[in-house]
């Protein structure tokens, strides 16, 4: 608040305009008690823009999607279209695709908008998961932000679901062919499928009720839903601190940075006109979902080549690799075909990703809370794990494509198919290996360096005729770096009894032991007290060596 003191004589005793306005904002918001929060820290590296990117790119999808909900008729009801595309005059098609026509072709800046809007789910769904890759790489789920990943990964799955929402809007081709699917994914879900399939397009595929009730799902549901758990998500980031690599002045009580007030906030909002402009630009110039080259949607037509946006295209892959498998079970058809790629496949996948952080824990027994990050090689099996996860989401990608493949470059489709279904067993493990072997002498490096110094790629010949390279100490922060990562070791194997009396817990307690060695087991440790001294004692001798052989006096 202002101050009551009497002024001294002659001094200006009236309030400043500001003043008086911060004082009556203060006294109805409390904003004097934000100080603290208007300073808190934010680390300064480049892996964190990646979520800002996400974020900003939402904001541009409200902003447009509101712009595009003025023109949009989301009905299926059938109308003869006489719009300014003319290969298209005298055909029947829904409400829905007209207006997306009349949107692209007739509303001043309606296509850039629509490509726009277009552009940046995409952008927006390829960030979430580069985000949700440096977490993981990292290790910043672990405690205390075990619910903050769930949270961002439930944000994963629901901005992928609205980005196929929204792209079966327009009612084309293209987009019909993916409901289609769609339709026949539901339906393989053993008992609820067929109500499932009722409820969302209000009776046998097409339906008249499906534009409509994604529609309401696409503008009002999800977008709420996304919004709240935005909203928590940075309330948590802020209660928790941000988290920051190793470094010199780095502990797990502090965070070294710039405050969020000047300094952030300007960098935020200079990004975010970067983001915004660089969309704007690459909608302006690279065509996407061209509606009228594919026409209306009709449920006896399909076209070949036709392809999802890019994040539904493992799912694709996945269905036309698998072999048309399928059994009646007391009457009942299970389609194996498209229950196990469609269905099994992507529940097994999402589980794994959302629970990591709670097995790593129950693994590791480790209940302490982490603010410091890793980085990938300082964990090698966690990060062969993710690569071999990210190599199976690849293989199941590119078999999405495998008619666009064949074509290209005059290959059998058959052979391409078979190629992906090996590669879903082939490629991970392959992925997983070579990946642990990088960590793995990516740590002996580090140690190399920390024993004998970088290289500095110089040549010299000692008396004897050998030739060496010579190295040099490394920096103090470099060091210090390298130096305080986190030596993570296996549990130690369970006793099956102890002083004459049966371990009830044996069998967990094993399993356990042996996660962790798998998690664990076989990192290279780092350089212990006396190696260093004893590294540091013999570079100093070679040094005093090489001073005398130049005929320099050494004290």
């Amino acid at each position: 608040m202002s101050t009551t003191e009497t002024a001294p004589p002659g001094a200006r005793t009236e309030t400043s305009k500001g003043v008086r306005i911060a004082d009556w904002a203060d006294g109805r918001l409390g904003i004097y008690s934000f100080h603290s929060l208007i300073r808190k820290v934010f680390p300064d590296h480049w892996s964190f823009m990646v979520g800002e990117i996400a974020l900003y790119s939402f904001i541009v999808l409200l902003l447009t999607g509101v712009w595009l909900t003025l023109f949009f008729d989301p009905s299926m009801a059938e109308t003869v279209y006489e719009g300014s595309y003319a290969p298209l005059h005298g055909v029947t098609m829904s409400q829905a695709y007209a207006s997306t026509l009349d949107i692209s072709f007739d509303v001043r800046g309606g296509l850039l908008v629509r490509q726009l809007h277009h552009w940046a789910a995409l952008t927006m769904i390829a960030a979430l998961c580069v985000h949700t890759m440096r977490h993981f790489f990292t290790g910043s789920f672990r405690k205390p932000r075990e619910m903050n990943w769930l949270i961002g990964f439930v944000l994963l799955v629901l901005v992928i679901l609205e980005g196929f929402l929204g792209y079966s809007l327009p009612d084309d081709l293209l987009s019909g062919t993916g409901l289609r699917i769609a339709e026949g994914v539901t339906l393989a879900i053993p008992v609820v499928g067929t109500y499932l399939t009722m409820f969302l397009f209000g009776g046998e595929f097409p339906g008249h009720d499906v534009i409509q009730r994604f529609y309401g799902f696409h503008i009002l549901l999800l977008p709420g839903i996304i919004t709240a758990l935005v909203t928590v998500h940075l309330i948590l980031v802020f209660y928790h601190k941000h988290t920051q690599f190793r470094g010199p002045g780095r502990t797990e009580r502090n965070v070294v940075g710039q405050p969020l007030m000047p300094n952030y906030a300007a960098k935020a909002g200079g990004f975010f006109f970067l983001v915004t402009g660089f969309l704007a630009l690459v909608a302006g110039i690279a065509q996407i979902n061209p509606v009228w080259a594919y026409g209306p949607y009709r449920a006896d037509q399909i076209s070949q080549g036709s392809q999802p946006d890019w994040y539904m295209g493992f799912l694709e892959g996945a269905l036309r690799a698998m072999p048309p498998w399928e059994f009646v079970l007391w009457g009942y058809t299970v389609n194996l075909g498209v229950l196990i790629p469609a269905v099994v496949v992507p529940t097994l996948m999402a589980a794994v990703l959302a629970l990591w952080p709670f097995l790593e824990a129950w693994v590791t027994k480790d209940k302490e809370e982490h603010h410091l990050l890793d980085r990938p090689r300082d964990h090698p099996t966690r990060t062969a794990f993710g690569c071999a996860f990210i190599a199976l989401y690849l293989v199941l990608f590119f078999g999405g494509a495998n008619d666009i493949l064949a074509e290209r470059f005059h290959l059998s489709l058959n052979s391409v198919t078979w190629v992906v279904r090996i590669g879903f067993f082939v490629v991970p493990v392959l992925t997983y290996v070579v990946t642990r072997r990088i960590c793995l002498g990516l740590q002996r490096r580090d140690r190399d360096k920390l024993l004998h110094g970088r290289e500095t790629g110089r040549i010299r010949r000692l008396p004897h005729g050998e030739f060496i390279e010579v190295h040099e100490p490394l920096d103090r922060g470099t060091q210090y770096a390298l130096l305080s990562r986190q030596d993570y070791q296996p549990l130690p194997a369970p006793a099956p009894e102890h002083n004459g009396i049966p371990n009830p817990h044996h069998r967990k307690e094993v399993l356990r032991h042996r996660l962790s060695r798998w998690l664990y087991g076989g990192q290279i440790a780092k350089p212990t007290r006396e190696e260093l001294a004893h590294a540091e004692h013999t570079e100093h001798d070679e040094h005093a060596v090489e001073q005398r052989e130049q005929g320099q006096d050494v004290h």
